[in-house]
């Protein structure tokens, strides 16, 4: 897991316990990976839910850094279509903007596994607000 400059720390995240590692986050992209081990449903196939995960947190990413300082990203609308599983090794998700606008990124997600077949292909679109937390 890799803490990534002007977010708040990750070690106590979801993203940390399902063990994500950011490798790359542009306004245009984010990429990222996930272990399979710890993220399987009951038959030791790759959750679909984790898959969701990874995919949220690396469009989130993206629009964050799209969003600029003083403003965050949250999702508004998720979607993924499930073409196949995994049941080991690591999977990578690549997030690509699809429209960056001023309020609102939207991006397509690829999640692929070690050998660059298509698992999941998901679609976030995240609202772009100024940050008020204090």
């Amino acid at each position: 897991m890799t803490d990534v400059d002007g977010l708040p720390p990750l070690d106590q995240t979801l993203i940390a316990r399902m063990g994500i590692t950011i490798l790359e986050v542009a306004p245009e992209r984010a990429v990222g990976t996930m272990p399979v081990d710890g993220n399987t449903q009951p038959y030791g196939l790759l959750h679909g839910g984790a898959s969701a995960v990874l995919a949220e947190t690396l469009g989130s990413f993206a629009a964050a850094a799209h969003a600029g300082p003083g403003r965050i990203a949250v999702g508004i609308e998720l979607n993924a279509t499930h073409h196949r599983s995994a049941r080991e090794g690591t999977v990578t998700g690549t997030a690509r903007a699809v429209h960056l606008g001023s309020t609102l990124a939207t991006y397509e997600i690829v999640v692929e596994d070690s050998e660059s077949r298509r698992l999941c292909t998901a679609r976030l679109t995240c609202m772009l607000m100024d940050d008020r937390r204090s």
